[in-house]
């Protein structure tokens, strides 16, 4: 089993083109997973049946884990299974494991005159703000996830065209586009950097510049989460705001303005449209409200004949 295990590690990093972080993730569920097989004489993936699948899920039940996390271990093994399938090794088939039901996601999204208040928190002419600013209007102007911010070249912008390419989940490569307030904000910031580095989102130091070539200029998540977050405390927003925040408001704001799911789907790099889904029912009560203002203005138009 071990040996399968390391397999499908391999298979989905060369293959998949999986992020290191899914494989360490699969690989932690996995490894946790087999150990207990063998603690319960299932040493062989043919041996893999559903009662030891039950029994997993009891023991991982017992521990009081959510029924999200649990899906999570249950995933694992389905996407195992199906690498097993695939390269014609018996096991038990994928489909009759089952996922725990789940409360249904709830989306934290900004209305616009929040956002709009973010934005202004970060008004100064010095490369921190202009950074700051840049950051947190290309996040709501493109939907990008903070992973795909933090890995973005100056090479990939094109000011010119308004759009940029980024290499989403699983390898797969998008292009993103920039409001005119984005593409602003952001060549302001780029023309008043003095250095060279390859990465659009880096430290402002205070060092010497003979040090600063010492130093890894990027940003990362945590940093730009950090921005995200100080910002909008400096704003006066109460929501819990993060990146991520402002990829559901560019989300919602797009569907409000009349755009399709599978537009949305492609913007945001979605492999499955029921991603996507999730922020139609954020939008459900915009709709209502249009339907009632259209409903009451036809029935004082019928009133006035």
């Amino acid at each position: 089993m071990d040996r399968r295990i390391r397999e499908f590690l391999e298979y989905i990093e060369l293959e998949r083109g999986h992020s290191q972080l899914t494989i360490r993730n699969y690989n932690a569920y996995l490894t946790k997973f087999a150990e207990f097989a063998k603690e319960n004489g299932v040493t062989s993936v043919k041996e893999i049946d559903l009662e030891i699948i039950k029994k997993w899920r009891l023991h991982l039940h017992r521990r009081n884990l959510g029924a999200k996390t649990l899906n999570y271990y249950m995933i694992a093994i389905r996407s195992f299974l199906k690498y097993l399938a695939k390269t014609d090794v018996k096991s038990l088939a994928a489909e009759k494991i089952e996922l725990a039901e789940t409360p249904e996601r709830e989306i934290e999204f900004l209305e616009k005159k929040e956002v709009g208040r973010i934005f202004k928190s970060c008004s100064g002419n010095d490369l921190m703000e202009l950074r700051n600013r840049a950051i947190l209007e290309v996040l709501f102007s493109t939907g990008t996830r903070v992973s795909e911010l933090v890995n973005l070249d100056v090479e990939q912008v094109n000011l010119d065209r308004c759009e940029f390419s980024v290499l989403g989940k699983g390898g797969k490569r998008r292009v993103v586009f920039l409001s005119e307030e984005a593409r602003d904000a952001l060549r302001k910031y780029l023309e008043k950097r003095p250095d060279t580095d390859k990465a659009v989102f880096i430290r402002v130091l205070t060092v010497r510049k003979e040090d600063q070539e010492k130093e890894t200029q990027r940003l990362t998540t945590r940093q730009v989460e950090r921005i995200v977050q100080g910002a909008a405390k400096k704003a006066g927003v109460v929501k819990k705001v993060t990146p991520h925040t402002l990829r559901h408001s560019f989300s919602t704001d797009l569907l409000r303005g009349g755009a399709d799911l599978r537009s949305l789907q492609t913007l945001l790099g979605h492999a499955n449209i029921t991603t996507t889904q999730v922020y139609t029912h954020v939008t459900d009560e915009h709709l209502k409200e249009v339907h009632h203002r259209f409903h009451n203005k036809k029935e004082e138009d019928e009133d006035n004949f």
